[in-house]
């Protein structure tokens, strides 16, 4: 796949608009947290820039694991579809969503 690795969850959450992903990684050495819903990505812990273009999840960042929250997500009470998502288990999931 040519897509990069935030591209295709953004894809994911559009195809699923039911779900938020909460996507913990590791970017430049610094552990962030990300929400991806509906196609779009925001960090949980630092500015998120208004230019869509630059990609919240860059290429380069390792994913540490990937929680599946139903929508709407309540920080205080989320509601986990799965938690702990390994990325072989959510390329798994991407395949099958032909992403």
């Amino acid at each position: 796949m040519t897509d990069s690795i935030g591209r295709r969850l953004e894809q994911y959450t559009i195809k699923h608009p039911q779900e938020v992903l909460i996507v913990t990684a590791e970017i430049a050495s610094v552990q962030d947290q990300i929400a991806i819903y509906k196609g779009f990505s925001s960090s949980l812990m630092r500015p998120t820039s208004f230019d869509p273009d630059v990609p919240v999840l860059p290429s380069q960042a390792k994913i540490i694991k990937i929680d599946r929250v139903a929508s709407p997500y309540n920080p205080s009470e989320p509601h986990y579809l799965q938690q702990g998502i390994n990325w072989e288990t959510m390329e798994k999931l991407l395949s099958d969503a032909s992403l």
